[in-house]
Order: C-alpha cells, then structure tokens, then sequence
C-alpha cells in the first residue's frame, strides 16, 4: 500500500519529498516553499515501505503508510 497524505493534517513541509529514497512523492522545484502546496504520491507503485515519510514529518498523521500482508514474515517460534 502506498503513503496516504492526509490533506487536512499536511503543512506542506516538503520533508517526505526529500528524504524519500526513491521519489514515490512528487513536489515542485521550490517545494516547501510555496504556502499551501502539499506532497503528492506520484509513483505509488515503487514504495519500499520503508516508513521513514512518517517517521520524518513533523505533523503526527499527516502521513500514513499501510504495510501490505505479503511482507510481513510469517514465523514459528521454537521453544527451547
């Protein structure tokens, strides 16, 4: 599942546009710096879910990441 912006909660920092390692964010040359102008996910599919969008913004839940059931490592855990 791909970042969600929650448009509401979004200041338009340009911080998850930055940091993100692979550009799933799209923000104009001068992001950040024109009020009102909020990041958007342009390339969804790419997301290495990797979280650091959320940990990064300032504004808690103006960023969301759902992790998909297919990367969570299903284990068994031995007992000694």
């Amino acid at each position: 599942m791909p970042p969600e912006i929650n448009d509401e909660k979004c200041t338009g920092c340009g911080s998850c546009v930055d940091l993100c390692p692979v550009d799933v964010f799209f923000g104009t040359k001068g992001f950040g710096k024109i009020k009102g102008e909020k990041a958007v996910v342009s390339h969804p599919e790419i997301c290495w879910h990797c979280n650091w969008c959320v940990n990064v913004c300032p504004v808690e839940g103006a960023v969301r990441l759902r992790i998909p059931m297919s990367m969570f490592i299903p284990y068994k855990e031995s007992t000694p």
